[in-house]
């Protein structure tokens, strides 16, 4: 009899130990509701991701480089001399060169817009020469070619008939010899008086004795390359240029004056 109740609880164990490990398992499976939310929770990761992006602004900003520059093409007379002015008395005077100067740029489309235009002097009867001769093109420095006025402060006014850009003034007072002219000044202006927008480009008057304003720009030698002023694309319709007399007398000359530019826009 003990030995059928051990028996007994034997089998009952062993039943028990059988249903506890058959439970365990069971329980770790997650439920429907558990893997539903699961599933749930998935779906909502990725509708999050599917979300668009924010709107970025990728409007390209319109270019506002400038113009294509290009080198102007200046024609060069022949040359007269070679060398510097033997004397040592003129002050503030720059040293040459001693080489070509660079070619200039200036934007595609720039021109000698002084050819052929009409000029005006402060002295009305020139001692040699005629006013128009200042833009016929001729920058040569032979006899004829150039117009020389009389002595103290004088200027030549260039009417460009228009407003236009301004990139460059080349002048040629006079390069048959190596001289130096005093108070050059040039300025451009809007009106043939010079009041409005008045732009003074160079100036080396170093006492104001032209009534223009001292000037920071250096006395320099006459060349066959003429003097080459940047405008800097200034607007204007009148080129004003002051002289004061030469190294080599008290007299004024102008063989050339070329403005180069473009009408604007």
């Amino acid at each position: 009899m003990k030995k059928d109740f051990v028996s007994i609880m034997k089998v009952s164990v062993l039943v028990l130990l059988v249903m506890l490990l058959c439970y365990v398992p069971g329980c770790k499976k997650s439920s429907p509701e558990e893997e539903g939310a699961g599933s749930s929770g998935q779906s909502s990761l990725s509708a999050d991701s599917a979300k668009p992006a924010e709107k970025t602004d990728t409007t390209v900003a319109k270019s506002t480089a400038p113009a294509e520059m290009v080198p102007i093409e200046i024609k060069l007379p022949k040359p007269m001399f070679v060398g510097t002015p033997q004397s040592t008395k003129v002050p503030n005077l720059e040293k040459p060169l001693g080489k070509p100067r660079p070619p200039f740029l200036a934007p595609a489309g720039t021109t000698n817009v002084a050819l052929g235009k009409s000029v005006a002097s402060s002295d009305e009867e020139p001692i040699i020469g005629d006013i128009e001769m200042i833009t016929d093109g001729d920058m040569e420095a032979a006899d004829g070619s150039y117009v020389e006025l009389g002595p103290f402060t004088q200027h030549v006014t260039v009417d460009l008939e228009g407003i236009h850009e301004i990139w460059a003034i080349v002048m040629w007072h006079y390069h048959k010899q190596a001289r130096v002219y005093f108070d050059v000044v040039v300025q451009v202006a809007s009106d043939p008086d010079f009041i409005t927008n008045v732009t003074t480009l160079f100036n080396n008057d170093i006492d104001n004795s032209a009534g223009q304003g001292v000037g920071e720009d250096k006395h320099y030698t006459e060349t066959s390359e003429g003097r080459l002023i940047a405008g800097k694309g200034v607007k204007a319709r009148y080129v004003r240029l002051f002289s004061q007399g030469n190294n080599n007398n008290d007299l004024n000359h102008y063989i050339e004056v070329e403005v180069y530019g473009k009408q604007p826009g």
